[in-house]
C-alpha cells in the first residue's frame, strides 16, 4: 500500500492507494504549529478507525506547499511508518517535462494535478488540457498535449476576497461563499454573495477562455479543490471535475519514481 500526503494551506489530505485504487482518504486542518507526534496520533488514530495496518504501508509520497509542515511531514512518516517519504520536487522527480522558466517555483501540488490530468484526461484524447484547482489559492494549470507542464495562472480565492471585503470596508459583514439565489442581490448580505460568487465563476471563466485560446481553443478543463463541485455545474467550460486528483498525481509521481 501507498501513502500520498497532499499539504495544502488550508487542509492536510492522506489517501490510501492498493495499486491504483484509492482506498481510503482523509482531510485534516492544517495547523502549522503541530509536531509530528501530533499528526502521528491523528493519522494512527485514523488507521485504525478504518482497520488498515501501519506496517501495511510500503512507501509515502508527499507534495507540500507549506514550507514549515515539510519536515514536520518527514518526520512523522519516519517515526511512524519507518518510511522516508518521497517529496515531490519539480526538479528532480517531477515525472513530467516542466516548461516553466524556474522549474524550482512550480508548486508540487500544481505538478501532480497535472500529472494525474494528462495521465487521466490527456494522454488518450490527444489535447491540450486546462487544471483549475478551486481552492484557499486558485490556480490554473496548462498542460500541452505532448504531456508538458507549460504553466499557468495564480489568483486568489473568493474565501480571501471575503476576508478582504470583511477587514478593509468597515460596514461591510463577513460572508460565506455560496451562490446566491439571484445575480442581482436586494440586501448588503445577497450583494456580497452575489458578488464572491458570480464574480468568482466569471474569473474562472474568463481565464479557462483565454488559456484554451492560447493552447489553440481546444483544451480538455479539468477541475478539483474544495469549490470544484459548487462552481462546475455552473459553467460548461468545465469538463471532469476530479476531487481526488492531487492524490492520485502524487501516487504516479511515486510510479514513476521506483
Amino acid at each position: 500500500m501507498l501513502l500520498a500526503i497532499d499539504v495544502g494551506n488550508t487542509n492536510i489530505v492522506l489517501g490510501v492507494f492498493e495499486a491504483s485504487t484509492l482506498l481510503r482518504s482523509w482531510r485534516l486542518l492544517t495547523l502549522r504549529e503541530r509536531t509530528a507526534d501530533e499528526v502521528g496520533l491523528m493519522v494512527t488514530g485514523l488507521f485504525a478507525h478504518d482497520h488498515i495496518e501501519l506496517g501495511a504501508i510500503a512507501g509515502v509520497v508527499m507534495a507540500s506547499v507549506v514550507p514549515p509542515l515539510t519536515p514536520i511531514m518527514e518526520g512523522m512518516s519516519r517515526r511512524y511508518f519507518r518510511r522516508d517519504a518521497l517529496v515531490v520536487d519539480p526538479v528532480s522527480n517531477a515525472g513530467m517535462p516542466i516548461l516553466y522558466k524556474n522549474p524550482a517555483e512550480v508548486g508540487a501540488d500544481r505538478i501532480a494535478n497535472s500529472l494525474a490530468a494528462y495521465e487521466q484526461y490527456g494522454r488518450t484524447a490527444g489535447q491540450p488540457l486546462i487544471v483549475a484547482d478551486l481552492g484557499t489559492a486558485t490556480t490554473f494549470d496548462a498542460v500541452t498535449a505532448k504531456g508538458e507542464y507549460l504553466g499557468g495562472v495564480i489568483c486568489p480565492g473568493p474565501q480571501i476576497a471575503a476576508e478582504a471585503l470583511f477587514q478593509r470596508a468597515a460596514r461591510l459583514p463577513r460572508v460565506d461563499v455560496r451562490k446566491p439565489a439571484a445575480v442581482i442581490g436586494q440586501s448588503t448580505v445577497g450583494a456580497i454573495e452575489s458578488g464572491l460568487f458570480y464574480g468568482y465563476l466569471g474569473m474562472v471563466e474568463g481565464l479557462i477562455t483565454r488559456m484554451s485560446a492560447e493552447l489553440g481553443g481546444q483544451a480538455i478543463c479539468i477541475a478539483t479543490g474544495g469549490l470544484a463541485e459548487m462552481i462546475a455545474p455552473e459553467t460548461p467550460m468545465i469538463h471532469h471535475v476530479d476531487p481526488d486528483l492531487t492524490l492520485h498525481g502524487l501516487r504516479i509521481v511515486w510510479e514513476r519514481n521506483h
